[in-house]
């Protein structure tokens, strides 16, 4: 067997609590599902799960070993995730509200491709995602085991139960959107998650790596 099911429970019960505390990948999704409607929160949600791909990638081939140990990559990719988070947040803020439409009028979400970008963006430029899977899943690795084996059963727990719980949040949102009759409060709800993914860059750019 890959790890054992000790192990295997008590890292599918950390990454759950990991995965429901809100952050940039949480309100990321939450504001493509309000906008777009559930396929684009899918599509971004499809990105920030490849984002765990190339992190897990990462780790397997000893390039997060590097960054960490190289704090001027770490920095810089603080910087520039920040100021991508700072983007999309005031990009919501300021655009025009879209018009609440009804499930099945409701036109699809444009560029599917260019959400499921930004996902991955927003996933890829987030030094704590990259440092944050370095420090936890050593913890976790038994010497005993296949490496890759290991990797690919926590690469596949993560994804699992971040699809679930970003799918729920966006959800969420999508209900709370159609309940907005006026676009006016859609607009305030919109402002609210653009303010929230600033907020995440501005804590980006105090934090020390």
């Amino acid at each position: 067997m890959g790890m054992s099911l000790d192990v295997f429970f008590i890292y599918l019960a950390t990454w759950s609590v990991v995965a429901l505390s809100p952050g940039p990948a949480v309100m990321f999704a939450m504001s493509q599902g309000a906008r777009h409607g559930m396929r684009g929160a899918v599509a971004g949600t499809a990105g920030i799960l490849l984002g765990h791909v190339v992190c897990f990638s990462a780790v397997a081939f000893g390039l997060a070993a590097l960054l960490a140990s190289f704090s001027g990559a770490v920095y810089t990719i603080r910087i520039v995730g920040a100021l991508y988070l700072m983007y999309l947040g005031a990009r919501l803020i300021f655009s025009k509200a879209p018009k609440v439409t009804p499930v099945a009028a409701a036109p699809a979400p444009p560029a599917h491709g260019g959400l499921a970008l930004q996902g991955l963006a927003v996933q890829l430029t987030n030094p704590k995602n990259l440092l944050f899977v370095l420090a936890l899943l050593p913890q976790f690795i038994r010497p005993d085991h296949p490496l890759l084996l290991q990797l690919a059963i926590m690469l596949a727990v993560t994804m699992l139960i971040d699809g679930v719980v970003l799918l729920v949040y966006a959800q969420l949102a999508v209900h709370g959107a159609r309940a907005l009759k006026e676009s006016r409060a859609l607009k305030w709800l919109e402002r609210m998650f653009g303010a929230a993914l600033i907020f995440f860059g501005l804590k980006l750019l105090t934090t020390r790596a």
